[in-house]
């Protein structure tokens, strides 16, 4: 069951709210199989991500992860093997379908290293704040010293009465 919400009132008071209901739509909306490849989420540190997600039968070249501003898509495509025709399987139990896997990523996150062993793809994010953004401390000058003022133009000579 899906309900839609009207966030049409926070757009006339709150700018950039768009965003958060964009996020909350996409979050909402079901997709077929949701739960296809299995994954998790962990914080490894105060500014740090791991994703790790469970791509049993895909080699490494068949995954493939690309980075976008406040996106991360991770897909698996099967390249089917000439061998594959041959076998017969009795039971199929490991899934070898193709899957698109996206993340939203918060402002600033970035993915800084990938690494597939054993049909576990591990992907690592940090959150990297620029300096312009980061908070900084502001001097605060005493309440008995004059704040330092600097003259701009030039001062007019004197002029004398003849």
């Amino acid at each position: 069951m899906r309900t839609a919400y009207d966030f049409s009132p926070l757009y006339r008071s709150i700018i950039g709210v768009d965003r958060l209901a964009d996020l909350i739509d996409n979050a909402m909306r079901s997709d077929g199989d949701r739960s296809y490849p299995p994954y998790d989420v962990e914080k490894t540190g105060e500014d740090g991500y791991r994703i790790t997600l469970a791509a049993a039968g895909f080699a490494a070249d068949e995954l493939e992860i690309t980075a976008q501003p406040n996106l991360l898509v991770v897909s698996g495509r099967k390249i089917h093997d000439e061998k594959d025709g041959e076998r017969a399987y009795l039971h199929r139990g490991i899934a070898g379908r193709d899957f698109e896997r996206r993340f939203e990523l918060a402002d600033h996150v970035v993915v800084t290293s990938a690494a597939y062993d054993n049909g576990v793809l591990a992907i690592d994010l940090v959150r990297e704040v620029p300096e312009a953004l980061k908070p900084r401390r502001i001097e605060i000058a005493a309440s008995g010293e004059p704040p330092a003022m600097r003259r701009i133009d030039n001062p007019q000579p004197e002029r004398q009465a003849a």
